[in-house]
């Protein structure tokens, strides 16, 4: 078993990673020492595959185990869905040594992980992430947050889990489109500060593209590691070190309202063509060589990745995106923050980018001449 820890003085925890955990959950969730009751909450998806196993594990070990199920997709991550919620665990009487369980992909974390933070001031949290993007991303840093009308993850909290448990068996079951989402937000890692990975990753695609187990968990343990280096120097984003886990999502997220958060596109495929853009107005401003958007580019089309938003839609609405993106929480006092390359490997937060200049690279992508 390979393990991380994210260094957070007394919030500081453990991410164990190993094939074939589920089945022996409950005896890592016991070392915590925690109460009898159990919250899980899932998708109905999720749950065909995988709640038994972990309900099992956990009463062997004397927990009281409840189950909350929903049907999955980016709408989860409402106050409707926190109402629901709450009125179902709350007349179960926990106290605060009670546990939430977030069992499934990003969604059910954001969304447990928001709840868990409310109850009672706060409740225990473990993270059983089983996709790719939740295993190498969201279940890690302590991010919470539900979408709302005005943008994604707009309303939420930072509370970190008690601990996180990630199974790479769990991705051999996933839809091959959800894992590839989950493989950008895994290279976004290599991107950041880390060319050695990227090369790495280029230099492996067919074990990637195989769900080769042993390199899954190598890969997943390397961006996990990364990421939690990164939030133990920032965890409530205030420095500007943690806003570098954001590259391509000021873009992504501006793509994803655009088309109401539907499936029309993924997010892990918005991250991808945000990088991708990320990549070109870096460039176009004049920070780096052009040679990195064709290296970025070239390594996410041999996974059929998009690589355009043209891609998705043909023509967008670049005044939309560009009201979407002033919604972003990296900005300050109006200005856009963007995470910027110089390099694969080296990225750079941006906030003094004018209104005209963001609005004419918009123009010159969506629109060209």
């Amino acid at each position: 078993m390979k393990t991380v820890k994210v260094n957070l003085q007394k919030r500081s925890y453990n991410i164990h990673i190993k094939t074939d955990l589920l089945p022996e959950s409950g005896k890592y969730i016991k070392e915590l020492n925690i109460g009898k009751k159990i919250f899980i909450i899932t998708d109905k998806n999720t749950a065909k595959l995988y709640y038994t196993t972990v309900k099992k594990s956990l009463i062997k070990e004397g927990f009281e185990v409840h189950k909350f199920t929903l049907n999955p997709g980016e709408h989860l991550k409402s106050f409707v869905n926190i109402v629901k919620l709450s009125n179902k665990i709350l007349p179960l009487l926990p106290d605060r040594n009670s546990t939430i369980i977030a069992l499934g992909g990003g969604v059910i974390g954001d969304l447990s992980g928001f709840l868990a933070s409310l109850i009672l001031r706060g409740i225990n949290l473990i993270q059983i992430p089983t996709t790719l993007l939740s295993q190498v991303d969201s279940s890690v840093g302590g991010k919470t947050g539900i979408n709302t009308n005005y943008g994604k993850n707009l309303i939420g909290t930072f509370y970190q889990p008690r601990l996180v448990l990630i199974d790479p068996k769990t991705l051999q079951t996933l839809p091959d489109r959800e894992f590839l989402c989950g493989y950008v937000e895994t290279v976004k890692y290599a991107l950041i500060n880390n060319y050695k990975f990227f090369e790495y990753l280029d230099n492996n695609k067919s074990k990637i593209k195989n769900k080769n187990l042993n390199f899954l968990t190598d890969i997943i343990q390397t961006a996990i590691s990364s990421k939690a280096e990164i939030v133990a120097q920032d965890e409530t984003e205030k420095t500007g070190t943690r806003a570098l886990l954001n590259l391509g999502h000021t873009f992504g997220h501006a793509l994803e309202k655009e088309v109401d958060y539907s499936d029309l596109i993924k997010h892990g495929e918005a991250v991808a063509i945000g990088i991708i853009l990320a990549a070109k107005f870096s460039y176009k401003l004049g920070f780096c060589d052009k040679t990195i958007i064709t290296q970025i580019e070239t390594h996410f089309k041999s996974f059929d990745i998009p690589v355009s938003a043209k891609e998705i839609i043909y023509d967008w609405n670049i005044n939309n995106l560009f009201n979407n993106m002033l919604s972003d929480k990296k900005n300050q006092n109006g200005q856009i923050a963007f995470i910027l390359f110089k390099n694969i490997g080296q990225t750079f937060l941006a906030r003094n980018i004018t209104h005209n200049n963001i609005y004419d690279f918009l123009e010159s992508v969506f629109y060209p001449s």
